[in-house]
This record gives structure tokens, sequence and C-alpha cells, in this order.
């Protein structure tokens, strides 16, 4: 399984967020040991650790819808992916094969209720950069874990392990 770690309303400046998430991300490496990807701006931080399954070569993440800007982190596996992407309306600039990148376009077109399209085992944090939202789900059981935490001045962390915010957050779930 892949690992995740996202950050959102943090008040401490994005570069020392930054850094604390690449520090809390090295917790999780063996979750994904084949590639780290991170994507930041001035109110968000994403890190994805991949294990490659699908689409080994071209599947690297964080994933970003050109059209919109969207940016997506995902921990799991999509199983109907190729038939979702026959249920999408609009022509996509697709970037992968990956069975994750059709969430992006699922979350583009229906919104928030893209994730009862889903059939697998997932978690996943959605930026949604035209409005400065951020869409956390995973999957109804919880297969792929995903925690979430408050720091002292207010920032939101969520993580596919514990361990990933015991230094940095004074309250978890």
């Amino acid at each position: 399984m892949c690992g995740i770690i996202g950050v959102f309303e943090s008040k401490s400046p994005t570069c020392e967020v930054r850094e604390k998430c690449l520090e809390s991300s090295s917790l999780i490496r063996h979750r994904g040991p084949d590639w780290s990807g991170i994507y930041s701006d001035e109110k968000v931080v994403l890190v994805h650790e991949r294990l490659s399954i699908v689409d080994e070569e071209g599947g690297k993440q964080p994933l970003v819808n050109a059209a919109t800007g969207d940016v997506i982190i995902v921990n799991g596996e999509i199983y109907n992916h190729l038939e979702l992407r026959n249920k999408l309306k609009k022509m996509h600039l697709w970037q992968t094969q990956s069975d994750c990148e059709v969430i992006l376009y699922l979350y583009e077109e229906y919104g928030s209720a893209c994730v009862e399209m889903l059939s697998g085992i997932f978690a996943f944090i959605l930026y949604d950069k035209r409005t400065g939202d951020c869409f956390v789900a995973r999957d109804h059981l919880g297969i792929c874990p995903l925690y979430v935490g408050w720091d002292k001045q207010g920032g939101v962390w969520f993580a596919s392990e514990l361990k990933s915010l015991d230094a940095t957050c004074k309250e978890i779930r």
C-alpha cells in the first residue's frame, strides 16, 4: 500500500510545513518504496509514497487535473476504474493509465458524489484548487487507513499511519 500525508489550513510558513511533511513521510516510506512525490502551495502540502502496482511506469503521484488544477494523492486501488472512464461526460487530458486518475475527473464532473461511484479500497486527499477546499475520503470499511490530526496552530493533518502525526499533532483521530 502507498502512504499519503496532507496538511491544510496551516498557519506556519509553507516551507516549514513542507519540511515537516517530508520528515513525516520518511516514517512511512516503507509503504511506497518506488516513488516519492510532493505538491505544495500556500494552502496545502501533499506527499505521496508510492508502491507501483497499476501503471508501474506512469502512475506517479500527486496527480494534477490539467484543466482545473485539482491535485490528488491516493492510497489504494479502484477496481472499476475502466468502467468509470466510460461514464465520464467530458473529454479529459489523461496523463497515466493509473486506476486513481479517474477520481480527479469524476470529482470535476460529479463533485463529492464521485466517492459513491468508486469500487475498491482507497483513502485519498483531493485539493480543489479552484475553491481552496479539500475533499478527503476513504473506503467505507476503512481498509486503507487514514488518520486526522490537528497541530497547535490549527493546521489539519491527514496520514496513512499514526506515527506520521505523533510528533506534530496535539490531537489525533
